[in-house]
């Protein structure tokens, strides 16, 4: 075999981890069923599978520590009533509204993860206990009780607004895994790129998902005002009960 022919097959793992996901598997089971996949169809020997299967495990074992104490600190402020605070704290700024909080987010995350630092924010640590209820405090001051269809859409364009801001942030980040693979693969297939130049050139795409993403914040605050208009009744209630 020629061997100038790239072997194109271990990417059927794309596939079958996209599946997964798809049909809802533990996310575990499928991820090892890919690199077990990915490394037969590269031609890897077994035993040299297992041996990095658990050379990665040695690695990463002190990681699972890692991630759970932060929860922990994060479950115990909540406790104390954190969100409440950062609730009450948003409800003094007359001017916020639910979109113009996620847009200032976005630019801060887009920015912080262009540098970098990623873990600044994220959805145990950010998104749920400040994030959201800063989004939901905003637009309570403004209409009162909220339908608890509409507060579940405010969460979800507050972890969609992390998800943009850090997806197409890191894109920037010259030390970006991505980018370094992308680079080596172009490298491997004769283009010689350096990683800045990628990253240079993921700018133009993180202002696009900026402005594109802003405007479907704006278009929130109007989609919010239009169903508290609707919805009379929970927002006298509302005032009502706060009179009483």
């Amino acid at each position: 075999m020629d061997s100038s022919i790239i072997n194109l097959w271990p990417l059927l793992g794309v596939a079958v981890i996209v599946v997964g996901f798809i049909l809802r598997f533990n996310p575990f089971v499928v991820v090892v069923v890919t690199a077990l996949v990915t490394a037969a169809l590269a031609g890897f020997p077994v035993q040299k599978v297992l041996a990095e299967l658990g050379t990665g495990f040695v690695k990463t074992r002190n990681l699972p520590l890692i991630l759970v104490l932060p929860l922990a600190v994060i479950g115990l402020l909540e406790r104390h009533g954190l969100r409440q605070h950062a609730q009450n704290w948003i409800g003094h700024i007359k001017s916020a509204t639910t979109g113009r909080l996620l847009i200032v987010y976005l630019g801060a995350r887009q920015l912080t993860a262009a540098i970098g630092l990623t873990s600044l924010g994220g959805h145990p640590q950010m998104v749920r206990p400040l994030l959201a209820p800063m989004a939901e405090g905003a637009t309570e001051t403004r209409y009162g009780k909220l339908p608890e269809a509409l507060r579940y859409r405010l969460r979800a364009f507050s972890a969609a607004t992390d998800n943009v801001g850090l997806f197409f942030g890191e894109d920037i980040f010259v030390a970006f895994g991505a980018i370094v693979l992308m680079t080596t693969f172009l490298h491997e297939a004769g283009v010689d790129v350096e990683p800045i130049h990628v990253a240079v050139w993921g700018i133009p795409t993180a202002i696009c998902a900026f402005l594109i993403h802003s405007y479907r914040l704006h278009r929130l605050d109007q989609y919010i005002a239009k169903e508290m208009a609707n919805a009379p009744s929970a927002a006298s209630t509302t005032r009502e009960g706060g009179a009483a």
